[in-house]
């Protein structure tokens, strides 16, 4: 039985461990240059932005594109 591997990034990534790679990696200021919201730049948290994402999928979706660039610059060459 063959077992398949995504090419997906995001695939069997939840969104509360993207948001922990980006801010481990980029921090909140750099991440708020990238995705404007207010979650990011106000008193952010991993909780307050969880709350966000989950419900404002046009922000999740900037914040996903984020983390796919973040695979890009992390990924071995």
């Amino acid at each position: 039985m063959a077992t398949h591997t995504s090419s997906d990034p995001l695939h069997g990534v939840t969104l509360e461990q993207i948001l922990n790679r980006l801010v481990e990696y980029y921090g909140w200021v750099v991440m708020a240059q990238h995705v404007n919201i207010r979650c990011f730049t106000h008193d952010p948290s991993i909780k307050s932005s969880l709350q966000f994402l989950r419900r404002t999928p046009w922000a999740r979706a900037k914040v996903e594109a984020l983390y796919l660039q973040y695979c890009d610059e992390c990924a071995p060459d």
